[in-house]
């Protein structure tokens, strides 16, 4: 998950921590208002940080990625999540309205176009949000393929993973009734949504704390329980996300529009190991997508943490600021 970024020895290749130099709150409409940070130098190269999830929020370390003269960096929470308000909402709060969030936040930034760096659903809404608006995205860093397909769900939330970490998997599963485990986001999206505090804020460090045992390659399957307002938010909206396909029109659709982006230059990089988000996906992308890179990081799983991960997107990072002028920002 991209809150461990930082955690581990990855924090040895980042910059050193950095405060932003403008906060503010964006009211987007329909009664939402998320945060927006920007950091780094204003004049810099435009990077936009797209955070996991859905419902993950950003962190400082996502700062830490990018040369603070070299880039101008704009990190913000998405709907419902981190800082934004109101919290843990799913109401107006879909795939089309963070796109539509994104590009309010770059018009009064008055950013003509920019870098676009997302990791898990920051990388599926990375490129709904270029295939939306292709001519604003100069290149996409995207790290961990997410693609919001069925298959993907199934394999997390139908018991694939769960083969890999059956202790694990029957913490998660034996939470709900044998009746119900043949659909679990809709077993758990009953509890979620229940209208009681304590039983969402159970089943939500249950639902958070599955993913975030499996994130990291180094974890030796202990569940950590995070805090409840955290743990319910993320696991509210992203259940809300999964439970309607990411709000796609079809099942496989980033890859069928990969042709609407398909000149635009990109960077994959994908931990061999990944539990969440198997490589088959990101092999599958680069397929689609002549002007990519594929980055495979061999003992490496998801997180933004994972060392090897962490050296090749600050190594990206690097060297698209030598080539400032050939992206033309």
């Amino acid at each position: 998950m991209d809150k461990a970024a930082g955690k581990n020895s990855a924090a040895a290749r980042l910059y050193p921590p950095i405060d932003p130099f403008d906060r503010h709150m964006v009211d987007v409409g329909d009664g939402h208002k998320i945060y927006v940070e920007q950091s780094g130098n204003p004049d810099g190269i435009p990077v936009v940080v797209l955070h996991g999830g859905p419902g993950g929020g950003s962190s400082p370390a996502m700062r830490r990625f990018f040369n603070p003269r070299l880039y101008h960096i704009i990190l913000f929470d998405q709907r419902g999540c981190g800082r934004s308000r109101p919290h843990a909402s799913i109401d107006h709060n879909t795939t089309w309205h963070l796109v539509r969030d994104i590009e309010q936040i770059r018009t009064l930034l008055g950013i003509d176009r920019w870098i676009v760096f997302g990791g898990s659903w920051g990388a599926t809404l990375a490129l709904i949000y270029a295939q939306a608006h292709p001519s604003r995205v100069a290149h996409l860093v995207l790290r961990g393929v997410f693609l919001a397909t069925k298959s993907e769900l199934d394999w997390f939330y139908g018991g694939g993973a769960g083969r890999f970490w059956p202790e694990l998997w029957d913490r998660f599963e034996t939470l709900i009734p044998e009746a119900e485990r043949h659909d679990m986001i809709t077993a758990y999206h009953r509890r979620l949504f229940s209208g009681n505090y304590a039983e969402e804020a159970r089943f939500a460090r249950a639902w958070t704390g599955w993913e975030n045992a499996l994130a990291s390659i180094h974890n030796m399957g202990v569940t950590i329980d995070s805090p409840a307002e955290y743990a319910r938010a993320f696991a509210r909206l992203e259940n809300h996300y999964f439970r309607h396909g990411a709000f796609l029109d079809e099942d496989g659709k980033i890859l069928r529009d990969m042709e609407r982006i398909a000149h635009i230059p990109g960077t994959i990089v994908q931990g061999r190991h990944d539990m969440i988000c198997p490589p088959k996906m990101s092999w599958e992308l680069h397929r689609r997508w002549p002007a990519s890179d594929l980055r495979m990081i061999h003992l490496a799983g998801h997180a933004l943490s994972e060392r090897g991960i962490a050296d090749e997107l600050v190594t990206t990072m690097e060297k698209l600021a030598i080539k400032r002028e050939a992206l033309a920002l």
